[in-house]
């Protein structure tokens, strides 16, 4: 063996210094260096470094500058690597790549051994210069890896290593080449058929990029044999009907009965409002058998709109649902091997779209983890018509990926082994280390944006290129015929068999039977008022004393101790009003999760509160341990889990409705910062809240909680913006409530609990700010244990004169507070102040029953602290048109018109706030003209 290979790089470099030093002086090395340096010495029956070893061990310039030739390959080859199937986008190269920059020719590095180079590449090279060839070709061919970025050595290493060993690269991991051309035939005939059948129809080809099949199928594939039984994919339009067709095997009559667009009236649901979507935005789902595997495999898509990057947290959420078990009480149990998550992008989208990084932020956080996700870009280096100049600022359309340290494989879409490669590495990385990986499939675009688009008028260059470029199909094709594996023939007869195939199934095509709409199941009429939400009063006295209890040796902070005294009482006179809103919400909970329905509760720094209200998550105050009552609960039988979410709206929200859709039997719930913050989410709550069920037959049912009430913090913090969920409100959609107490919001989240195994629906509620340790908000113990929630609340004591009341009040929330305790209102016997709890299902039957009960009515008024144009109002105008019928006038009372929710000055607010209370209960006027003038002298 020749001394010198047992050491490799830096190492090499520094005994090269060594010895030469040795060979000068003896002296100036240790006593250890020297007799091993003596031991070497030339002999000739000894084996010793050749003479151009030899002297190249006398080259240490030359040795380290090999070495750092060969770090800056690893680490910026991917920038030299040819990546662009058309060959327009040139590599844009490093200077460090050149050996020169590191004062090196190619016969100094031949003259090196290859060890200086290490790794796999140094171990089968006969010198430096060969073995810095090889590792060009790993990392400088139509591979470019970017994993740097990744700052654990241990995954950096191994990352190395996969590469450099070709480890899943033919002939280490073979591939079936036949099957894999059959595979590339039969993704693109499909385009072919489909352009050639239904020319102009738009479906997002996939073609240029074919390869995204071959790659799925592999990931696919290698994650069932790890044991993975559900794989997600979420994508947008790019691509999609072909996944479609071959991955989740929607059947071609299906497909093809889309594109013939046919009547299906008859199979509607008119009374629900099914309006379904676009072929290319449906989801679907498929079951493969076993197949020796002792669990079947589920593949699925969840649908996707045209915000093209909007399911991306939909889809991590689904994950973490399907990886979780909460069967146990406590905390739930995360299985992530169980499932996989494929996301795919587009080149503009995902660095366009902010939704993907607060996706990706979501990845390593411990609510959210699911164990790595795999990220394909589907890069067809354009835009609709924007150019990577145009639309990101990144050196790649991945580059946001780095600063998450995931590992970035960029690969050329022309390449189909190379494809296949990257597909396993994303895999087995995802796999070893429960990480996010990334594959860069650099393709192009053979048509326009839609196949209605004409691309050269903006890419003309371009697309001159596109027309003739042969397909990779074509490509690899050409490969196996040169390489003996397959005929001319052959591949041509694979061609016309998949075209054979499509042709029959086009001619069997039944289209009003074959398209099968993903029709929402009827809901039972009346569920939710039957629902029995009541709980016996020694049961909520027993869960009251063990929520509060705690940890032997726990110290709870002395600040919370007095509350925490007067709550162990609130059971001593149950007839008393001392049940506040925190209270109400803990017992609920308790309660569901007793009953058997695990609780996912999230949100803005919801394990304590905004408002300091919860205290869901105890911390020792002088370790610093959490103790969570509900996760400790002894009677549970379903798991708790509470986390405080990062500061994101967008994805927040849509990680926990994918959650909520893929497991809708469990209670989830999120809550805001403050209610206005759910702005930061509209297009997920527009896209899959508000709508999912019209378009796709989805079935959400998770629950927002949303403080608001006027109380002079200005505009960002005083409104919800209910009038955007009421605006969205049709065909029982959703329930929108606004709670005055405690007691109603018991039974409100006690009703949408039972509610999830027969009437689901989202459920938002405006919850209160200043009002949570109010004295008129809390409700008694019997309340709670003999209630129910009641959408309309009558006013009791003008419900005693009745024949006195000229005006009914109609009102929401906090605003009933400010007029029951006003000094008006000790004087007002004339007025009756009824409460509508739910905004939506609209309550006309409650409302109804009231305005019989008062005989002598003369008008009703809406009261609410909301600007006109804002709050309920507009919702429940027409609503209350209808019901009154002209039998009394109908009366608006509150702010102006305006485009802000709110004054920005306290005093102004509150000047506004009296102005409200005194029009509600003077004799007559013009209230809105009233509110009009006072606001112009304000």
């Amino acid at each position: 063996m020749n001394p010198w290979d047992q050491f490799t790089g830096v190492n090499a470099g520094y005994v090269y210094e060594l010895h030469e030093r040795f060979q000068r002086d003896p002296s100036s090395v240790d006593e250890a260096t020297r007799t091993l340096f003596a031991s070497w010495s030339p002999d000739a029956d000894a084996e010793t470094p050749s003479r151009e070893a030899g002297t190249a061990a006398t080259d240490t310039a030359a040795a380290i500058g090999a070495f750092n030739l060969a770090e800056s390959i690893r680490r910026f080859g991917h920038l030299a690597a040819r990546l662009d199937p058309l060959g327009i986008a040139e590599p844009i190269g490093d200077p460090s790549l050149d050996p020169q920059s590191h004062g090196l020719t190619k016969d100094a590095l031949a003259r090196l051994p290859a060890s200086i180079v290490s790794g796999a590449a140094g171990g089968s090279a006969g010198n430096a210069l060969q073995a810095i060839e090889e590792l060009r070709s790993f990392y400088c061919g139509t591979t470019g890896h970017d994993y740097h970025h990744v700052f654990v050595p241990e995954e950096r290493v191994w990352l190395r290593q996969a590469v450099e060993t070709r480890q899943f690269r033919p002939p280490n991991d073979p591939v079936n080449a036949l099957d894999l051309l059959d595979r590339i035939t039969q993704v693109e005939t499909f385009e072919r058929f489909l352009h050639r059948t239904f020319p102009g129809k738009t479906r997002f080809s996939i073609e240029g990029l074919d390869m995204m099949i071959p790659i799925l199928d592999e990931i696919i594939s290698d994650a069932a044999s790890a044991g993975v039984q559900h794989v997600m994919i979420a994508m947008a339009h790019r691509g999609r009907l072909n996944v479609l067709a071959h991955v989740t095997q929607k059947p071609y009559p299906q497909v093809l009965a889309e594109f013939k667009d046919p009547l299906f009236a008859r199979s509607g649901r008119i009374d629900l409002g099914w309006m379904g979507d676009v072929k290319y935005h449906a989801g679907a789902r498929f079951v493969v058998a076993g197949q020796g595997r002792p669990q079947s495999l589920t593949i699925s898509m969840p649908p996707n709109p045209s915000h093209l990057e909007a399911v991306d947290p939909v889809l991590a959420g689904m994950a973490r649902a399907a990886a979780t078990n909460v069967d146990k009480p406590g905390k739930p149990e995360l299985h992530a091997d169980k499932v996989l998550g494929i996301l795919i992008h587009g080149d503009a989208a995902f660095p366009g779209q902010g939704v993907v990084a607060e996706t990706l932020n979501l990845s390593r956080l411990d609510g959210y983890d699911v164990g790595g996700i795999i990220h394909i870009i589907a890069n067809n280096q354009l835009g609709f018509t924007a150019t990577p100049d145009e639309s990101y600022s990144t050196s790649y359309a991945s580059g946001l990926a780095r600063g998450f340290k995931i590992p970035i494989v960029h690969v050329n879409a022309d390449d189909a082994v190379a494809c296949i490669e990257a597909a396993r590495l994303a895999w087995a990385y995802r796999h070893r280390f429960k990480l996010d990986s990334l594959i860069d499939l650099v393709g192009y675009r053979r048509y326009g944006h839609n196949e209605g688009d004409e691309p050269a008028f903006t890419q003309p260059a371009v697309y001159q290129i596109v027309t003739s470029h042969p397909t990779v199909r074509e490509l690899y094709a050409r490969q196996l015929v040169a390489d003996g594996v397959i005929s001319q023939d052959a591949a041509e007869g694979l061609v016309k068999t998949r075209m054979a195939s499509l042709e029959e199934a086009y001619a069997g095509l039944k289209p009003e039977q074959d398209y099968v709409p993903p029709l929402p199941e009827v809901p039972p009429v009346g569920a939710a008022r039957r629902a029995q939400t009541g709980v016996p009063l020694e049961r909520l006295s027993a869960l009251n004393r063990e929520l509060l209890s705690v940890p032997e040796g726990f110290s709870v902070h002395r600040k919370l101790e007095r509350g925490r005294e007067r709550r162990a009482a609130i059971f001593d006179q149950p007839g008393e009003r001392s049940v506040d809103w925190a209270t109400a919400e803990e017992l609920a909970l308790a309660t569901i999760l007793e009953a058997g329905t695990a609780i996912r509760l999230t949100g803005e720094d919801v394990e304590r509160g905004t408002f300091s209200q919860r205290h869901a998550v105890l911390h020792d105050a002088v370790t610093g341990a959490e103790h969570v009552p509900l996760g400790a609960l002894s009677t549970a039988r379903a798991s708790f889990e509470i986390h405080n979410s990062p500061l994101s709206e967008n994805a927040a929200i849509g990680f926990e409705v994918g959650y909520n859709i893929q497991e809708p039997r469990r209670f989830v719930l999120w809550e805001a910062q403050y209610g206005d913050f759910i702005n930061g989410a509209q297009v997920v709550l527009d896209e899959y809240v508000t709508s999912g069920r019209a378009k796709w037959g989805l079935r959400p049912s998770l629950g927002f909680l949303l403080p608001h009430g006027y109380e002079g913090q200005g505009p960002d913090h005083s409104s919800a913006r209910v009038e955007r969920f009421l605006q969205a409100a049709a065909d029982t959609n959703i329930r929108v409530a606004n709670c005055t107490t405690a007691a109603q919001y018991f039974h409100l989240l006690r009703r949408q609990a039972l509610l999830l195994e027969t009437d689901p629906l989202p459920l938002f509620v405006l919850t209160p700010k200043s009002l949570l340790r109010h004295p008129l908000t809390a409700s008694t113990p019997r309340e709670l244990a003999e209630g129910r929630f009641q959408l309309v609340i009558d006013d009791a004591e003008a419900r005693k004169q009745a024949n006195k009341v000229r005006r009914l009040v109609l009102c929401s929330g906090k605003v009933y507070v400010d007029l029951v305790s006003s000094e008006q209102r000790k004087t007002a016997a004339n007025v009756a102040l009824v409460r509508v709890e739910q905004l939506y299902p609209f309550p006309l039957d409650e409302i109804r029953e009231v305005l019989d009960a008062y005989p002598k009515l003369h008008e009703v008024s809406w009261v609410q602290e909301e600007p006109e144009n804002m709050g309920a109002w507009e919702f429940a105008r027409p609503h209350l048109d209808q019901l009154l019928d002209g039998r009394w006038p109908l009366r608006y009372i509150g702010r102006v018109r305006n485009s802000s929710p709110s004054e920005g000055s306290a005093a102004w607010h509150a000047l506004n706030q009296r102005a409200i209370v005194a029009q509600t209960f003077e004799e007559k006027a013009d209230t809105r003209d009233a509110d009009r003038v006072l606001s112009k002298q304000v």
